[in-house]
C-alpha cells in the first residue's frame, strides 16, 4: 500500500501548505483502524531548486516524526514507532516552466515506479494486506463502510482542496496589488493632508477593480470556497483602507468644530443671543459633517461613523460650555465692578459723616444699587437660557457680593476709627454752629464744648462697632454713652437676671450681634476711648491757654476806677495824684505832660528789700482835651 503527497519546494516547513493536518488525520486513523503494516509514504517535491535533495529529505523526515509524536495514540500503539506503520520516501521534480524536458523525464520515471509497485522492493511495501481479486468487491464495500462510519476519513473532495489553495492565492495576490496601487497611494497621501472630495467614489472604484478581478479569476472554482475566500478578501481589504477613512472623518470633525467656533464668535459679535447662536451654529456644523461623511462612504462597506460624530458633539458642547463660562464670568466681573463703584465711595462718605441714621442710609443704598444690578444682570443672562436654579444662584451670588463690598468697606473704616474720631472731635471742638473757626475770647464754655465734641466722636464710634445691615435695633450706642460718658451703667446679669452694677464693656462680644458682624469689641472700644481722650487732651489744653492769652492781651487798658477818676478830676490832676510818694519813701510813678498832645509813660516799680526795681515801659498816645 502506498500513499503519495506532492509538495512545492517553497512550502516545506509550512503548516497548511505542507498538508500537515492531513498527515495527522492519516496517522490517527491508521493506528485506530489497522494493525501495524508497512505503508509507503512517498513525498514528491515540486519545482526543485538548487538545494540538494539530501538537505531537504532530513527536514521532511523530521517534520513527519514530529507529527507522529504529536498525534494521540491508543494504548496499544502508545510506544509504536513510525517505522512500524510507514516507509517514508522523498523524491523531487524539476520546474515544468524552466526545465520542461527534464520534468517530463522525471515524471515518466516516477510513473514506472507506480507501474512496478508490486515488484519486490516496490512501493507496495510488505503486501501483508493484499486481498485476492475474488474478494475485491467485498473489501471495497468494507472500506467504504469504514469511511462513512469514521468522520475523520470524510476528507474534502480534491476540487475543494484545489479551490481553497488557489482562491486563497488569488485573494492574497489581489490584496498585495491593492496595497501598491498608485491611485490608492495617492489617495492615502492626500487624506493625510486634509479632507478629500470624492473619497468614497474613488476608493470604491479601486476596490471594485480588485474584487471583480478576483471573481473573474476564481469563476470556475468551487462556489462555496470561492465566496468564502472573497469575503476574506473583502474583510482584509476593508481593514487595510479603513484607517484612511477614519483619518478623513477626523479632518471632517476638526473642520466642523473650527467652523462652529468661528460661526459662534461671529454671531455673538453681532449681538445674537447666546443659546440661539449655539443652536444655529451646531446645526450648521453637524450638517456639514454629515455631508462629508456621506461623501466618504463606499459601497463595499457600511462603516459606522457614530463614534466620530459623538466625539464631534462632545467637542462642540465642551467649547460651547467654555465660551458660556467665559461670557458669564465677564458679565459677573462687569456687574461686580459696577457694584463696587456704586457702593464703595458712597459708603465711605456715609461713614465720614457717621450718625444715628448711617446704617439705615447704607441699607437703603445697598438695596437700591443691588436691585439695579440684579435687574440688569438678570436681563443680560436671559439669552443664555440657563435653568432656573442656576439663575437664582448667580443672582444670589451677586447680592452676596454687594453685601461683601459694604462689609469690607466697613471693616476698612473700622480700622481707621481712631483717626476719624479725632477728626470729628477737632471739627466740632474748633468750629462753631455755623462751621466758622472758633476764637477763644474767654467767653466760651470749654467744658461744654469739649463734652459736645466727645459726644460726636462717641456717636461715630457707636456706628463703627458692628455691621448692622439686618436693620435690627440695638443698644450699643446707649451702652457706650452710659459707660464712657457717664461712667456707670445698670445692667441685667445673664446668670440670675438680678439687677447688678457691672461694666458692660468688659466683654469680647456684643449681645444680639453675630460674631462675624462685630467690627470693634466692647473691650477694644474701652481701649480706643482711653487713647482718644489722651490724644485730644492737648487740644483742650491749648484752647484754655488761648483763652488766658486773650485775656492777658487786653490788660493794657486802665482799670475802671482810673477811667472814672480821669473823667472827674481831669488828666493832669490824676497824674499829680499818682506822683505822690508812698509811705515807704519810694516814688510810685512819674508823669510828664505836654500841652496839646501828651506822651504818657507809666513806669511800674516793684521793690524788694529796698532794692532798685526793674521797670517795663509802656507807651501810648492820646489826643489832648
Amino acid at each position: 500500500m502506498e500513499e503519495k503527497e506532492a509538495r512545492w519546494c517553497h512550502d516545506i516547513g509550512r503548516e497548511q501548505a505542507a498538508n500537515k493536518p492531513l498527515l495527522k488525520t492519516v496517522f490517527q486513523v491508521m493506528m485506530r483502524l489497522f494493525s501495524p503494516r508497512k505503508t509507503t509514504l512517498l513525498f514528491v517535491v515540486r519545482d526543485k531548486t538548487k538545494t540538494p535533495l539530501e538537505y531537504l529529505e532530513p527536514i521532511l523526515s523530521e517534520d513527519i516524526q514530529k507529527i507522529w509524536n504529536a498525534v494521540s495514540k491508543p494504548e496499544s500503539h502508545k510506544d509504536t514507532p513510525l517505522s512500524e506503520f510507514f516507509n517514508v520516501e522523498v523524491t523531487a521534480l524539476s520546474s515544468f516552466e524552466e526545465k520542461e524536458d527534464l520534468f517530463k523525464e522525471q515524471v515518466a520515471q516516477l510513473r514506472q515506479r507506480f507501474f512496478n509497485s508490486i515488484s519486490p522492493g516496490g512501493l507496495a511495501g510488505d503486501r501483508q494486506g493484499v486481498v485476492p481479486a475474488a474478494g475485491f468487491s467485498f473489501s471495497a464495500q468494507q472500506i467504504w463502510r469504514v469511511i462513512k462510519e469514521n468522520k475523520d476519513l470524510d476528507l474534502p473532495a480534491h476540487k475543494v482542496m484545489v479551490a481553497t489553495v488557489r482562491c486563497e492565492e488569488i485573494a492574497n495576490e489581489k490584496l498585495h496589488h491593492l496595497s501598491s496601487n498608485e491611485d490608492w497611494l495617492a489617495l492615502e497621501e492626500a487624506v493625510q493632508c486634509g479632507p478629500v472630495s470624492g473619497f468614497g467614489r474613488r476608493l470604491s472604484s479601486i476596490l471594485e477593480t480588485y474584487f471583480s478581478g478576483y471573481d473573474i479569476e476564481t469563476f470556475y472554482f468551487d462556489h462555496g470556497v470561492r465566496n468564502a475566500k472573497r469575503k476574506q478578501l473583502e474583510s482584509k481589504s476593508l481593514d487595510f483602507v479603513h484607517p484612511a477613512y477614519l483619518n478623513l472623518l477626523g479632518h471632517f470633525r476638526f473642520k466642523a468644530l473650527e467652523d462652529f467656533k468661528s460661526r459662534l464668535e461671529q454671531m455673538l459679535n453681532i449681538g445674537e443671543g447666546f443659546a440661539a447662536s449655539i443652536c444655529t451654529s451646531t446645526e450648521s456644523c453637524m450638517l456639514e459633517f454629515d455631508q462629508g461623511y456621506a461623501d466618504a462612504a463606499i459601497k463595499q462597506a457600511n462603516w459606522d461613523a457614530s463614534k466620530v460624530k459623538e466625539k464631534l458633539c462632545r467637542d462642540i458642547n465642551a467649547h460651547a460650555l467654555s465660551v458660556q463660562d467665559a461670557k458669564l464670568s465677564e458679565l459677573v466681573v462687569s456687574y461686580e465692578k459696577q457694584l463696587g463703584q456704586s457702593l464703595s465711595e458712597p459708603v465711605e462718605s456715609l461713614f465720614d459723616n457717621a450718625g444715628r441714621d448711617t446704617w439705615a442710609s447704607i441699607r437703603k443704598l445697598l438695596t437700591r444699587e443691588t436691585g439695579i444690578a440684579v435687574s440688569e444682570f438678570s436681563a443680560a443672562i436671559s439669552s443664555f437660557e440657563l435653568d432656573q436654579s442656576t439663575v437664582e444662584k448667580m443672582l444670589q451670588d451677586l447680592k452676596d457680593y454687594a453685601r461683601n463690598v459694604v462689609e469690607k468697606k466697613a471693616r476698612e473704616e473700622a480700622g481707621k476709627v481712631l483717626i476719624r474720631m479725632k477728626d470729628r472731635f477737632s471739627a466740632v471742638f474748633s468750629h462753631d454752629n455755623d462751621s466758622m473757626p472758633r476764637v477763644w475770647t474767654g467767653k466760651e464754655d470749654i467744658k461744654t464744648i469739649t463734652k459736645g465734641a466727645r459726644t460726636a466722636s462717641l456717636s461715630l464710634l457707636s456706628v463703627m462697632v458692628a455691621i448692622r445691615l439686618d436693620g435690627k435695633p440695638g443698644e450699643i450706642e446707649n451702652i457706650l454713652f452710659s459707660s464712657l460718658m457717664e461712667g456707670t451703667v445698670t445692667a441685667v446679669s445673664s446668670v440670675d437676671r438680678s439687677i447688678t452694677t457691672s461694666d458692660p464693656l468688659a466683654s469680647s462680644s456684643w449681645e444680639e450681634v453675630s460674631p462675624k458682624s462685630i467690627l470693634i469689641t466692647p473691650v477694644q472700644c474701652k481701649s480706643l476711648w482711653r487713647q482718644f481722650k489722651a490724644e485730644t487732651e492737648y487740644t483742650v489744653t491749648q484752647a484754655i491757654s488761648a483763652q488766658e492769652a486773650y485775656k492777658q492781651s487786653n490788660n493794657w487798658l486802665p482799670p475802671p476806677w482810673a477811667i472814672v477818676a480821669m473823667v472827674v478830676l481831669g488828666f493832669n490832676e490824676f497824674m499829680l495824684l499818682l506822683s505822690d510818694v508812698g509811705s515807704d519813701g519810694h516814688p510810685r510813678a512819674v508823669s510828664t505832660w505836654h500841652s496839646g498832645w501828651a506822651n504818657l509813660y507809666l513806669v511800674e516799680v516793684s521793690s524788694h528789700h529796698h532794692e532798685s526795681s526793674k521797670a517795663t515801659c509802656r507807651r501810648g498816645s492820646r489826643a489832648s482835651n
